[in-house]
């Protein structure tokens, strides 16, 4: 596995879990269903992989789509309305 540099921005409930909106970092996450988990671990995320949309730059993907150096990916919660 090679490290990537990965933009992560995050929305909602997992932004504020994160105590930031967008950040760069390193993984050797091989896809977004890992990168997930290594965050959830970090931020001790609350929402399970299967609640949550995860976006490749700005366009809805599989979560078993592979990460590339220099991607942008988006985890989008379920948003409430009212």
């Amino acid at each position: 596995m090679s490290v990537k540099r990965i933009s992560v921005t995050y929305y909602a409930q997992l932004r504020e879990q994160a105590a930031r909106a967008q950040e760069d970092i390193q993984t050797n996450a091989p896809t977004p269903t890992e990168l997930y988990a290594e965050l959830c671990k970090r931020y001790h995320f609350s929402l399970p992989a299967e609640s949550v949309k995860v976006a490749l730059h700005d366009a809805f993907t599989s979560w078993h789509v592979p990460l590339q150096d220099g991607d942008s990916v988006q985890f989008i919660p379920p948003v409430a309305g009212g």
